[in-house]
């Protein structure tokens, strides 16, 4: 009996979400998009988890949609693939909306679903070997998991379209030049990196980061005068809450802020 999908382990405030497909590249199928919103979902709702980190296990991080099901869905395919990117989808939007960050360490190849999945996380931290591709107009599909929404708010729009219309793989280096990911790390320091990461997240004000992440998600849909508004707003709940006074008590005490 194969086990789940994607597995949960929570250490020390952070939730460490692992796709565990390797003998299909972590590929997405049904099972996948169905587990993925709901850890995204038990991780939004759980105060306990302060970070999300996400990782693939073998040698891929996530190679995107399982194209065996594809194929296997026949003159089905438009229904069954609407379906699994809806699934998808509702996973995709929880950890992008969740009151918590997140952190994508990118083990291996992303493709497809895998490239979305992999430039979601508000830090993303690319293992050197790691190489993105966006590969689906190279199977004649269109982009999903966000891919056409995020590439060009990430790395703008003439790099968007030539990575979704000529599939050219992106190194790592190169990844992390254009914006793509956050850093490189080296293959054998990713999972140390990434802890590092995650665990300084986990241990700032994780409710101001909930609110810069809401920020800057509305800002590519919002007139700037309504955001400055937002942003009034935003900046005066901080100072009035427990983060905000403690974070100003510490400044003042010289001292670092300890936030619950």
């Amino acid at each position: 009996m194969n086990g789940p999908a994607i597995t949960l382990d929570i250490q020390d405030g952070v939730a460490w979400l692992t796709l565990a497909r390797p003998e299909k590249r972590n590929s997405v199928d049904p099972a996948f998009a169905l587990r993925l919103y709901e850890l995204a979902e038990q991780c939004a709702a759980d105060q306990d988890i302060r970070c999300v980190v996400l990782t693939g296990s073998g040698k891929f991080f996530c190679v995107g949609g399982d194209i065996d099901a594809f194929s296997a869905a026949g003159e089905a395919a438009e229904a069954a693939v609407g379906a699994l990117a809806r699934s998808f989808h509702a996973g995709i939007y929880r950890l992008a909306t969740m009151e918590k960050p997140f952190v994508t360490a990118i083990n291996g190849p992303a493709a497809g679903a895998g490239l979305s999945l992999a430039i979601l996380g508000d830090i993303a931290l690319a293992a050197a070997s790691a190489h993105f591709t966006s590969a689906y107009s190279a199977v004649g599909l269109t982009p999903d998991g966000g891919a056409s929404w995020w590439l060009p708010r990430l790395i703008g729009m003439r790099r968007a379209q030539e990575i979704l219309f000529t599939n050219r793989p992106i190194g790592a280096e190169d990844a992390a030049a254009i914006g793509l990911v956050t850093r490189v790390v080296a293959d054998d320091a990713l999972r140390a990196e990434a802890s590092a990461v995650a665990t300084a997240l986990a241990n700032g004000p994780v409710r101001a980061l909930a609110r810069c992440r809401a920020l800057l998600m509305e800002s590519a849909n919002t007139d700037f005068r309504v955001h400055l508004d937002r942003e009034a707003a935003s900046i005066a709940e901080s100072a009035g809450a427990a983060e905000g006074r403690e974070g100003v008590a510490a400044f003042l005490a010289k001292r670092s802020p300890q936030f619950a």
